[in-house]
């Protein structure tokens, strides 16, 4: 964000994690920055939503934590067009999955927390720009506010990104299997992953990435006590709201990991009180499908 200055416009997806949309409301917005959120799926309303003063389009693709789509061209042209700059999240899929630079995206952006470390013991992040000058400036902030991690730190994440791929493709493998069987379960009213034929943007899933991710949230009927106790219900499913690691985790967005946007926002956002995140691991998709079902019998 320090590509940015007082005054300038950023627009930013309404359904993004929870922690970037405290970020922008509650921290930058005092240092003079403004912001819109609008639905991203539809490149209309990101133009729409240009100003004189828009200077940053913000993508996170796919969204958490109801995994839509953004298709980075169509938003990379409108930002040429009026000389803004794109930054894409591109956490969820990481780079074995997903290149936001071959669409056009001019920063990436990485929670290496998540799968490029993939072992659940480290916090860091990384920005990583395809153009000299903003690396020049990235830099020289990184430089002068010390953000870097401590050696240690650094080592961890380049050792989980020696099993990058292997582990992506088994995440993915247990993805899938659970995706469908919550897609046939009776007390699953709706599944939100890529990979199922019926998402509204698999077809751009197929086109943007190398993969569908193993990331996927679903509506339990029964709303939230159906959740809670489905959740409190699950043995191999660890309740926490990080993501990208071995081990699967189980979330519940509206207390955890978008517990500080209002009401309002999550409604917007498509957010409600019967949605559950879950994090695919590496482990067996049968076992995973069988802590799922046995788990559902308490909801």
């Amino acid at each position: 964000m320090y590509l940015f200055k007082a005054g300038d416009h950023i627009i930013a997806g309404n359904e993004i994690y929870g922690g970037t949309f405290r970020l922008f409301l509650k921290v930058l917005v005092d240092y003079g920055l403004t912001f819109s959120f609008v639905d991203m799926s539809d490149p209309a309303n990101v133009r729409v939503a240009v100003t004189p003063q828009t200077k940053g389009i913000w993508i996170e693709t796919p969204s958490n934590p109801l995994l839509n789509l953004v298709d980075m061209s169509a938003i990379a042209s409108i930002a040429k067009d009026v000389g803004a700059i794109t930054i894409a999240d591109n956490t969820f899929l990481s780079p074995y999955l997903q290149r936001p630079f071959e669409f056009g995206v001019d920063v990436v952006v990485h929670s290496t927390t998540k799968y490029l470390n993939g072992h659940s013991d480290v916090v860091g992040g990384a920005v990583v720009t395809r153009h000299p000058a903003h690396a020049e400036r990235i830099a020289y902030v990184h430089n002068a506010l010390g953000l870097a991690c401590s050696p240690f730190d650094a080592w961890l994440v380049l050792r989980g990104i020696k099993t990058l791929g292997p582990r992506m493709e088994a995440h993915q493998r247990g993805a899938m299997a659970v995706a469908k069987f919550l897609a046939g379960h009776p007390k699953v009213e709706r599944v939100y992953f890529p990979g199922l034929p019926d998402h509204p943007h698999h077809e751009l899933a197929k086109r943007q990435q190398k993969g569908f991710g193993a990331m996927l949230s679903f509506d339990i009927k029964g709303g939230r006590e159906a959740a809670k106790q489905m959740m409190l219900g699950t043995k191999l499913f660890q309740m926490a709201e990080s993501l990208g690691g071995v081990e699967s985790l189980i979330a519940y967005p509206v207390t955890m990991s978008h517990a500080s946007m209002t009401p309002e926002a999550r409604a917007a956002a498509g957010i409600s009180e019967k949605t559950i995140r879950l994090s695919v691991g590496i482990e067996n998709p049968d076992d995973l499908v069988d802590d799922l079902r046995q788990a559902l019998e308490h909801a």
